[in-house]
């Protein structure tokens, strides 16, 4: 199975992947898979195959899922990881005969992804495995305020909050970090200082999109340089 049409963002949380993701697919008329894109096959999945992702769609209680232990968390994560990877090959196998780019936020693993596609059509973002752990809830996603809600219901929720961060920070760790960032595939480093715009630039230069429009701007620009100096 190859992927000469999908263009894959991974890497840690809080590193701005879905950001970039959803300017690539507005800007170069690209279909966009946003983060959890599997999430719609999740109702007709059986439990013995899919053990992780069924958890949380039969869960009874929400309360039960923050209350877990940091290590039961990051195994269920690890799962969850998994699963996701056969759905997104699945999904992905329908959609690649289209003529637009398809932009992916993924859980596909850097290994998959070397056998899947072309290097050149892999970009991982970092952010500080720190960082990530500490601005966790600060986005106003819907799903991470939820989780926040739980927390602070629970008749201690500083225990719970710091029982909830380790699980995070097992998740985020510096191993996850380097595996990541010594995978072989471009890598860009969460810098508040860059722009938007600028972050931008360097994903397209990263995926070779755009490349040529700024290379002619450019020549043109020195042309009129010279034809000035004339």
């Amino acid at each position: 199975m190859r992927f000469n049409n999908v263009f894959f963002i991974t890497g840690t949380a809080y590193a701005g992947k879905s950001t970039m993701l959803k300017l690539l697919a507005e800007k170069h008329n690209g279909i966009l898979c946003e983060e959890n894109y599997h999430d719609r096959l999740l109702p007709q999945l059986d439990k013995k195959d899919f053990p992780c992702l069924t958890y949380t769609r039969d869960l009874k209680d929400w309360h039960d899922f923050i209350r877990r232990s940091p290590e039961e968390y990051k195994a269920w994560y690890d799962g969850v990881t998994k699963e996701c990877e056969k759905l997104e090959l699945e999904i992905l196998k329908g959609i690649d005969n289209q003529e637009k780019p398809i932009f992916v936020d993924t859980n596909i693993s850097v290994e998959t992804l070397k056998k899947i596609t072309d290097p050149s059509h892999v970009l991982i973002m970092l952010t500080d495995p720190q960082i990530s752990v500490r601005r966790f809830f600060e986005r106003p996603d819907r799903d991470k305020q939820f989780l926040y809600r739980l927390i602070m219901e629970e008749p201690n929720p500083q225990k719970a909050m710091e029982n909830y961060r380790k699980g995070l920070e097992l998740i985020n760790s510096q191993e996850t970090y380097n595996h990541f960032l010594h995978s072989g595939f471009r890598v860009i480093l969460r810098d508040d200082n860059r722009t938007v715009e600028q972050t931008l630039e360097l994903v397209e230069d990263a995926f070779a999109l755009g490349t040529h429009k700024r290379q002619k701007n450019k020549i043109q620009s020195t042309k009129c340089k010279v034809q000035n100096e004339r």
